[in-house]
Order: structure tokens, then sequence, then C-alpha cells
């Protein structure tokens, strides 16, 4: 029977640890939802290794917007990977690209240099490239295990034609992981159509805050970005049927 992957996206401590608890094979970290995903703090990092003990992965992105580094960026960058290194960390995700979408194989290439021997996953930058055929022969050659995307659309399920396309053209060679917009709901179809055996979903709902005061004059809501649990646990159903 093939081995089905199912990889949940958390923004928090919490949603790490339903992730484990609910049956995922590996977590991606990060932070600032609303951005994308951004970089966690070491802190949370070291907590979330502690506590959980499937695959962990954090995301090596310290700014929202596109992905288009300075070198100065590029060296922060560079320390964040030594601090998941050092921290634990199974693998990291990342993604850059020069100014024509094509990938930054040179300082990609030293990315995945300095987080050896973990993993490398190169995340939804792929998705702006501007030929994904190229892009992916290019990530397989720095040496990533896999890929991130969404087929270049929205959401996987809009992508999955250029997913199932890389997939064939992939040959074993890397994993192609379809992501966004990824839900229990959904999941068996992409898995039939696109012929992909990782999955990587948030499983998300907006959680409440749990505060008895709340300040009447402070408009800001308060709610959390949090792993739903029986998603999780649907989407693995899902999967092993």
């Amino acid at each position: 029977m093939e081995k089905y992957i199912l990889e949940i996206c958390c923004y928090n401590l919490n949603s790490a640890l339903i992730a484990a608890d609910a049956g995922g094979d590996r977590v991606e970290l990060c932070t600032d939802p609303a951005s994308g995903g951004t970089t966690p703090g070491i802190g949370l990092i070291k907590s979330v290794r502690k506590k959980i003990g499937i695959e962990l992965y954090p995301i090596i992105r310290i700014r929202g917007g596109d992905f288009l580094f300075s070198e100065e960026e590029f060296d922060v960058m560079l320390h964040e990977v030594t601090a998941c290194k050092s921290a634990g960390c199974d693998g990291v995700v990342f993604g850059m690209l020069l100014p024509d979408g094509r990938v930054d194989k040179i300082h990609s290439s030293k990315l995945v240099e300095k987080a050896y021997p973990m993993g490398v996953c190169f995340h939804r930058a792929f998705d702006w490239t501007v030929n994904p055929f190229e892009a992916m022969e290019d990530i397989i050659e720095i040496g990533c295990e896999r890929i991130l995307t969404s087929g270049q659309q929205p959401k996987a399920i809009l992508g999955a034609s250029l997913i199932k396309d890389l997939i064939t053209q992939a040959d074993g060679r890397i994993q192609i992981m379809p992501g966004a917009g990824v839900r229990a709901e959904n999941i068996a179809d992409l898995k039939k159509e696109t012929g992909a055996t990782q999955f990587h979903s948030s499983a998300s709902v907006l959680k409440k805050s749990s505060m008895d005061f709340v300040q009447p004059f402070m408009i800001e809501d308060q709610s959390v970005v949090m792993a739903d649990r029986r998603e999780i646990e649907e989407m693995i159903l899902q999967l092993r049927t």
C-alpha cells in the first residue's frame, strides 16, 4: 500500500501539539499567517522540538512579500538555518527567486549546504516562477528533497493538472507536495488527480479569545489561527481509504 504523508502548517505551539497528537506526519512551523508564514522565533522552535516527536521543518522566510532577498537578508537566513540545526530540527523550508522569476540557484545552494544534514523543502515561491518545469529541475539540482506547490494557482485543487505533470516529469527524483486550500473535502480528489503522496495543509480554524474581559474601545480581532484536530483526522482517513 502507498505511504501517504500529511504535513500540517502550524503557527503556534498548541497547533503543533494538535497536529502531532492527531496523527500528522510532519509540522511546518511558521508565524504570521496573514503574510503567508514567516520564520518562527528560536524559543518557539525549541519548545515545539521538545514536545513533538514527528518531523519538524521551520520556514526560513524572514519577512512577508516577495521572494527576492538582499544580501543582508540572505545573511540572516543563513543564521536562521544554523539555529534550526542547533535546535534539532529535521529540516527547513525556504524559497529564493531572481528578479526574472527563475530560482536563485546560487543562494539556494548555499542554504542547502548550510542546512546539511537536515532536509530542505522549497516552498511556494515555486508558484511565482516563470517556468515551473525549469524551476523544478533547478531545485532538484541544488539538492532539495521536496517542493510545496499549488500548481501556480491560488488553490492546489485548481492547479492539479500542473501538479500531475510536475510529478510525471520528476519521476521520483523529488517529492511534489500539493498545498494551499487542501482540506478533507478535496484531499481525496487531489490524491486521485495528481498522483501525489505527500500533502500540505494548515487544517486551520479561527479560535476566539478566551478572555473574560474585553476592552470595549479596542476593535482588533483577538482570534488566533489554530489547527483543527477533526480536520486533520478526517484528512488522514481520506488518505487511507
